[in-house]
């Protein structure tokens, strides 16, 4: 129980199997490091649905889910140097960490080798409270896991850069996305019409793969080069020993050993997507050409807030369909489709 609690309003799923409705929770009044905020925004992410459905054999209930948050700062504590209130601001996918290993003095607070706390689904440091997220009216967040939305992106097509966005751009950065590279993107869904935005304004040479050609007009629109449909076999031939570097976004296993035969000698791919299922890697797909396979997560305070500076220097916002939250399970099973080009947006103001 928080000693020095604020009740506020929330939606959230209080048992295996359950849809989401709503739920008074509470927040911590600010500590001396502590921002507390409005949420006007949270993105819908596909870890939510996953998460939800407990189909990564982690979840505790009640969960309220929610990790792409932007909103107002309402007041802050007496130490807190870095916001005030009335600040435009987002939190991600995590809101702590022990801060003392080399993975977090080296600003790789996502690497934690303590444990990153997670933002919901996940349990403070002090091994007791439990993290809810921001399908809620307010959030308490230490400011160090706080970050600034520039003036120039708007609130609701920004939030999903706090997950999608900074989960592309990291391992673009890292691999080296840039002028003389042949990145491929698999998969144009929230995470990967991210990916074609950041990877072309890197200056990379674009390509997506995706199953049919339905998205090809958006892809070509969004920065990519090329297009390759796997479901046309002449084409993903052509794309052999093709790519630099592949960003898988997708969450199924399927088609692993044929996006590996597209990568070059010395090729990456890396997986962002995260599949439930064991990834049928064949050993021949990557010991001949040298070649790797690699997984990223987000990426740190300090790059996240270098990804939304970026964003705003070449004005890269997400795609996006705002609803009202008493329509989430709806959008759950509309994602679960493909249904929305390319994020769902809750306008938390709909709590009300």
């Amino acid at each position: 129980m928080i000693k020095t609690a604020i009740k506020t309003k929330a939606y959230a799923a209080t048992a295996h199997g359950e849809e989401l409705k709503p739920l008074e929770i509470q927040r911590r009044e600010p500590g001396p490091s502590d921002v507390l905020i409005n949420i006007k925004f949270c993105g819908v992410c596909h870890s939510d649905v996953h998460q939800i459905k407990d189909e990564w054999s982690n979840s505790k209930y009640p969960m309220v889910p929610g990790h792409e948050i932007v909103g107002i700062v309402d007041r802050v504590g007496d130490r807190v140097s870095k916001f005030k209130a009335g600040d435009r601001v987002g939190v991600g996918c995590m809101v702590d960490s022990c801060r003392e290993c080399d993975s977090c003095k080296n600003d790789l607070e996502q690497y934690c080798e303590k444990r990153m706390v997670l933002t919901y689904n996940d349990i403070e440091l002090d091994d007791k409270t439990p993290t809810l997220g921001g399908y809620s009216e307010i959030i308490t967040v230490d400011e160090h896991f706080v970050v600034r939305i520039p003036e120039n992106l708007p609130l609701d097509k920004a939030a999903p850069l706090l997950c999608a966005g900074i989960t592309t751009y990291s391992p673009l950065v890292h691999w080296g996305a840039g002028p003389g590279k042949s990145v491929a993107i698999v998969g144009l869904g929230g995470l990967g019409h991210m990916a074609v935005k950041l990877a072309h304004a890197l200056g990379a040479e674009v390509t997506v793969i995706s199953r049919s050609y339905n998205k090809k007009a958006d892809a070509e629109a969004m920065g990519a080069k090329h297009y390759v449909a796997t479901s046309d076999f002449e084409a993903a031939e052509k794309a052999q020993n093709k790519f630099d570097l592949i960003i898988n976004t997708v969450s199924s296993a399927a088609d692993m050993n044929t996006y590996l035969g597209m990568l070059k000698r010395d090729g990456t791919m890396v997986l962002v997507g995260a599949p439930s299922d064991e990834l049928p890697i064949q050993a021949f797909s990557i010991i001949p050409h040298r070649k790797s396979l690699s997984g990223s997560t987000i990426g740190g305070i300090r790059e996240t807030q270098e990804m939304l500076d970026f964003c705003s220097k070449h004005d890269i916002t997400s795609d996006i369909e705002v609803i009202p939250i008493h329509v989430i399970n709806d959008a759950y099973e509309r994602l679960l489709k493909s249904d929305v080009r390319y994020r769902f947006v809750i306008e938390i103001d709909s709590l009300k």
